[in-house]
């Protein structure tokens, strides 16, 4: 595993005990457990996870730049052909699903926030979208989808939107979601839309969710289909009412160093009416939280990176999670 540069903050690890499901428990039974004062990593510069193989994801480094604070003004630079560094300032209210092309960075001043409608990567190759709040969609606010490929998504928030936050399917791959904030809110992330897709989705739909904050949402977090291998690492859940990450389909799914608070169901292995995938779980914290399930195995991951002690996750995570935690 690689080193990754963190900040000069003070770190404290509460002990813990690794129980055989591959939990740790920081705290015996009745005890209120102690809050690790833990280090903060330095926001990225290029993802970490599957964004970061297939050659990498730049999204619009080299190109020219533009600040836009109108929908029209979004739209028009969102759908411009050629590398770009999109400035979003302000609130831009947009409606529908807007294409993105391919070699784009969309990346939030300080503040900057889309409502009303959604972004929609579809068949575009080396997209960037940074520290946006994402509010009130009417349908997805993050669609990525048909084959496209090298994907980021990084240090946003996502709150009280109608279907998926960050939706990734039809095919697509190595796509890493990182550093997001999610908040009231219901159907959180899916990966794969169907049962029926996996001529088109077998061998595809790598993605890495990690440093996410799950904030009492409900469901889907992620919710696989046929991703193999779908890496879950360091993610803090808190409160989720329905479930916290769910694998079908055959897909294989690594939930590892993540801290789960108040969860009642971690994870699932099949849901609704999809049949079983494979969930490998290992290394996690779980405060007041279920049982996991879990089912066979799963393939390798092929990159490096770094895994933070699941007990300092809550630390770490609501440190640095969401829009405005960085200057891009």
């Amino acid at each position: 595993m690689t080193t990754r540069r963190r900040t000069r903050l003070p770190a404290l690890i509460g002990a813990a005990v690794l129980a055989a499901s591959g939990m740790l428990f920081p705290h015996q039974a009745g005890a209120e457990p102690a809050e690790p004062a833990a280090v903060v990593p330095l926001a990225e510069t290029s993802p970490t996870g599957w964004a970061s193989q297939n050659g990498g994801t730049t999204g619009g480094a080299g190109g020219s730049t533009v600040t836009v604070s109108t929908a029209s003004a979004l739209t028009a630079a969102l759908k411009q052909s050629g590398r770009l560094i999109i400035r979003v300032s302000g609130t831009i209210n947009i409606s529908g699903m807007n294409d993105v092309t391919s070699n784009k960075s969309v990346l939030g001043n300080s503040g900057a926030t889309i409502t009303g409608g959604g972004l929609d990567v579809d068949g575009a190759t080396n997209v960037i979208i940074r520290n946006i709040t994402f509010r009130g969609w009417g349908d997805d606010a993050i669609n990525v989808q048909d084959s496209s490929k090298n994907i980021w998504v990084d240090h946003n928030t996502f709150t009280d939107g109608n279907d998926g936050a960050v939706d990734i399917k039809r095919g697509s791959d190595f796509a890493t979601v990182s550093w997001n904030r999610f908040y009231d809110h219901d159907k959180t992330l899916l990966l794969g839309h169907s049962d029926d897709n996996g001529s088109q989705d077998i061998g595809h739909l790598r993605v890495s969710y990690h440093h996410n904050w799950f904030d009492q949402t409900t469901q889907r977090h992620p919710r696989v289909r046929f991703g193999n291998p779908v890496h879950v690492y360091n993610n803090y859940y808190n409160g989720n009412s329905g479930y916290g990450v769910a694998t079908t389909c055959n897909a294989g799914v690594l939930v590892e160093g993540n801290y789960f608070e108040n969860v009642e169901e971690p994870t699932h292995v099949g849901e609704g009416s999809s049949p079983d995938g494979n969930l490998v779980f290992r290394n996690n914290t779980s405060v007041n939280s279920g049982a996991p399930e879990t089912r066979g195995s799963v393939a390798s991951i092929p990159y490096s990176y770094t895994l933070d002690p699941s007990g300092n996750v809550k630390s770490i995570v609501t440190g640095g999670a969401g829009a405005g935690r960085i200057s891009v």
